[in-house]
């Protein structure tokens, strides 16, 4: 894909995280995204085919972005310094990212979604990406044994997802660092004494 292709692509993306934040992806028409991005509406149907297709293409790339950026943040030798740098990755994320959160949020759970065959997958990643770290924690010794390694996980991916954006609609004034210390101290509760 060329430069300039992937650039309209993104401000494609940009533009349809902005307008769904606020309305939702039902609500939001194919011109009005064009618009916002600020090229022709058949711009939309020549890279994507239509809507859905530039809603699937959206909800990869944004999940594609926040798994590279899990990933990155796991890889600390101490495996709770990793998981707090999860943390706080997946927070920085969903604070840069705040209109594909919303999005995220509002499609992953939806029952039947439209999506769900897109997400499922992409979903899954996420997940096996907390549950590694989660199960490194384990390994050494401070997680309960008690814990299931992968309810664990999808608890931790929805509570980071929920707590982010609630922290920004609720309270910005607060900073990541103290949300971050906040889940944190949720999680370590559980994960302290290995027992």
């Amino acid at each position: 894909m060329s430069a300039r292709a992937d650039a309209t692509r993104r401000r494609l993306f940009e533009a349809t995280m902005r307008l769904a934040r606020n309305r939702g992806l039902h609500d939001v028409t194919v011109e009005e995204i064009a618009a916002a991005a600020g090229v022709a509406k058949g711009t939309v149907y020549y890279n994507f085919g239509s809507k859905d297709g530039l809603v699937d293409a959206l909800l990869r790339y944004g999940v594609d972005l926040l798994s590279e950026r899990l990933r990155a943040a796991a890889g600390a030798d101490d495996p709770v310094a990793g998981l707090s740098a999860l943390v706080d990755g997946a927070l920085e994320f969903i604070s840069e990212y705040a209109g594909f959160s919303h999005i995220l949020v509002s499609e992953l759970w939806r029952t039947p979604g439209r999506w769900h065959e897109t997400l499922r997958p992409l979903r899954d990643g996420i997940i096996a990406i907390i549950a590694e770290q989660l199960r490194r924690v384990a390994e050494a010794g401070r997680l309960s044994r008690r814990v299931d390694v992968g309810t664990a996980a999808a608890g931790l991916f929805g509570t980071l997802l929920v707590v982010a954006l609630d922290w920004l609609v609720f309270t910005p004034e607060r900073s990541r660092a103290e949300v971050r210390d906040s889940v944190l101290a949720l999680l370590l509760g559980v994960a302290g004494d290995g027992s």
